[in-house]
């Protein structure tokens, strides 16, 4: 999914087995490592795994703070992942004149490996339930009171659990909306380096048209190793590397962290998604794919520098159109009804759960009123990001960690730091676009006379904003950075640089809009979606997975293919399919390396697979396993069925979409070639 790693789906996907309040069907679920279904798995094949499998795999598994996931695959740190996880890595290290992103990279020696900007690798080594804490700190709250209460109950477990912030990093995740919270503890690495990806055109082969889509012949795997102290890692534990294809029916599970779902929300919830969120989200985004093609197409050069930009916000526009057509599905919003109906039926009469239903329903009519302002208060760009994200953590660092906003606490300034701080390549026009883009689709939705507008353009123009700002900064400077995240708040006020100028002064109305929001929708939401997971556990039991929130999860699937309009879709593809499918012409033109040594490739080659695996966007990279505990591909998409995926899950259509290690292997040898790589995975 050249988005797996940020989101997911479409419409007659999924109108028949989606019961998303109730138990899970057969292979459907993200499971939480401390709630795995192994009875369940056990009288489905005859087989489950065991506590000492379930830790392996646990502590193999790697989760990318760029959006993906991740395994490891050797005992020197080495890291299986997606190729498009790593474009962002190749594009920040590309110059004009060294290309990684369109030819590839190959380390010749481990000196050679070169850093990935803003990117840590992180190990769950525990989870730990602490619901009783978070929920006794709010307990007859409301509003923004409560959200001030359970965020200081969550900032001081995360500060107790984790006192050692260089090595390790603590986050309390919240659970069926606000009905469990666990705390999980990660081993992190800060030096993540990139170690082998194949051309661009081999990784994206069929691009947009292809992408979520199957068959597919598409190369998506790239290796990454972790450093500490400037030498590779020694994990205590890695995935045994299985160079084979997959056979039809087999076992498989997914190991990864989907980024999130919602597949328990209520129908108010639906209703607000359908009707407000997707369309603005579409039409946005849509011009902005706009724009960015037409200034790309002015020079080669900017080709280049927009071409990592483009790639996603055409991923996020086929998610976001795949999501509009699911809810605007009968067949699928029938079922997401029947499956409310049935809990309330069954929650009916009991008085201690009340109706939280009628709280989510009022709360988002209330975030009706909201979301406008509070969506286009914050412009868009790399270069504002970085102002306000120094803006924002100088306040809250002179405050105590209790009292701080989250993402600005003890556990999560040192990730910040490391993204504000670290070098990469900005480029002036590509900050522009985006900003005048932003500012100018804030006036169109707000209004010209609102307040919000004038507050964001004064009496310039989108344009003539954007290009002050982006002219004048020096936040472009990593050492600039670097002064004002040190200096703290004195730095920042006396900062006489214009973005800087800009964050202080958008920064007041940003915390009123957030505090109107946790008073009016976020408050209400959390006490209700305790009540209504207490509604869950008491209709269905506690064999029940939670929604998606990018940490550690494992699903178990089969390799199978399906039926499309009454044809059976095979379960694989073949290297040897590419030369076939290929047509000459963008984006079916064959891979430079592929051209070239045809005559060494062996077609057979198992290349792309699928199963029933469920998982969502944060899944890209995952590492799909037998239940011997060898890896024999990369998790990389869904099928088009897959895109309604955010909502439900239909096991007769939704896919998981796989690269092979048996074609990783092929490539190892004869098309990128890196014995050295080679001989690394086949140690022991």
């Amino acid at each position: 999914m050249t988005f797996l790693h940020t989101l997911a789906r479409y419409p007659a996907i999924l109108s028949l087995a989606i019961i998303a309040a109730g138990p899970a069907a057969a292979e459907e679920g993200m499971w939480t490592f401390d709630a795995f279904p192994a009875k369940s798995v056990r009288d489905r094949y005859g087989w489950a795994p065991d506590q000492a499998w379930l830790d392996h795999v646990r502590k193999s598994a790697v989760r990318l703070t760029g959006g993906c996931s991740a395994s490891f695959v050797s005992s020197a740190g080495l890291i299986l992942t997606n190729h498009h996880c790593v474009a962002s890595c190749l594009f920040d290290n590309s110059t004009a004149q060294a290309d990684l992103l369109d030819k590839g990279f190959i380390a010749a020696r481990r000196e050679d490996e070169k850093l990935c900007p803003g990117q840590q690798a992180e190990i769950v080594t525990a989870i730990a339930d602490v619901t009783g804490t978070v929920q006794n700190a709010y307990k007859g709250m409301s509003g923004e009171a409560l959200t001030r209460a359970r965020d200081a109950a969550i900032a001081k477990a995360e500060a107790d659990g984790c006192p050692d912030r260089k090595t390790t990093r603590c986050q309390v995740v919240t659970l069926f909306g606000g009905g469990q919270y666990k705390l999980y503890t990660y081993r992190k690495y800060s030096d993540v380096r990139l170690v082998w990806a194949p051309e661009d055109r081999a990784a994206t082969f069929g691009g947009d048209p292809d992408n979520f889509n199957f068959p597919r012949y598409s190369l998506d795997a790239s290796f990454l190793r972790a450093y500490e102290n400037g030498k590779p890692v020694k994990p205590s534990d890695h995935l045994t590397w299985s160079p084979r294809a997959p056979k039809q029916d087999e076992l498989t599970f997914v190991v990864g962290n989907p980024g999130s779902t919602a597949r328990l929300w209520t129908q108010s919830q639906f209703a607000f998604e359908r009707e407000v969120r997707l369309p603005i989200t579409v039409a946005v985004l849509s011009e902005l794919r706009g724009r960015l093609i037409a200034a790309m197409e002015t020079s080669p050069e900017k080709q280049r520098e927009g071409l990592d930009m483009l790639n996603g916000i055409e991923n996020s526009l086929k998610v976001y159109i795949g999501r509009t057509k699911a809810l605007n599905d009968p067949d699928f919003t029938g079922g997401l009804a029947k499956a409310e109906t049935d809990l309330r039926g069954r929650s009916g009469g009991n008085a201690a759960i009340g109706d939280p239903w009628k709280d989510v329903s009022a709360a988002v009519q209330a975030y009706r009123t909201l979301y406008l302002p509070y969506r286009f208060i914050t412009p868009s760009s790399d270069l504002y990001g970085y102002a306000e994200a120094l803006v924002m953590a100088a306040k809250e660092k002179a405050k105590p960690n209790s009292e701080r906003l989250p993402g600005y606490t003890d556990s999560a300034l040192p990730l910040l730091e490391k993204q504000i701080l670290d070098k990469r390549p900005l480029y002036p026009w590509l900050e522009k676009l985006q900003l005048s883009w932003s500012l100018s689709k804030a006036r169109e939705y707000l209004g010209v006379d609102d307040p919000d507008t004038q507050l964001l353009l004064g009496k310039e123009s989108p344009e003539q904003l954007a290009e002050r700002l982006v002219s004048q900064t020096r936040l472009s400077d990593p050492e600039y950075r670097r002064q004002l995240w040190e200096g703290g708040l004195q730095a920042i006020e006396a900062s006489k640089d214009p973005l800087i100028q800009y964050a202080l002064k958008l920064e007041p109305r940003q915390r009123a809009l957030k505090r109107l929001v946790d008073e009016n929708y976020q408050g209400p939401l959390t006490a209700a979606g305790g009540k209504l997971a207490e509604a869950r556990f008491a209709a269905y039991g506690d064999a029940l997975y939670p929604d998606a929130t990018f940490t550690l999860r494992i699903s178990y699937g089969q390799v199978k293919g399906w039926t499309e309009r009454g044809k059976a879709v095979p379960y694989s593809t073949t290297m040897g399919g590419t030369f076939d499918r290929a047509t000459g012409s963008a984006p079916f033109d064959l891979p430079t390396a592929f051209a070239a040594h045809r005559g060494a490739i062996d077609p057979a080659t198992t290349y792309d697979f699928v199963t029933t695996n469920d998982i969502i966007g944060g899944n890209s990279g995952s590492p799909v396993i037998d239940r011997s505990g060898a890896v024999i591909g990369a998790a990389f998409d869904g099928n088009i069925h897959s895109l309604g995926g955010n909502y439900g899950y239909d096991p007769s259509l939704n896919r998981t979409v796989v690269v092979s290690t048996d074609a990783v292997q092929e490539a190892l040898e004869k098309l990128y070639p890196a014995p050295w790589l080679v001989t690394e995975l086949k140690a022991r």
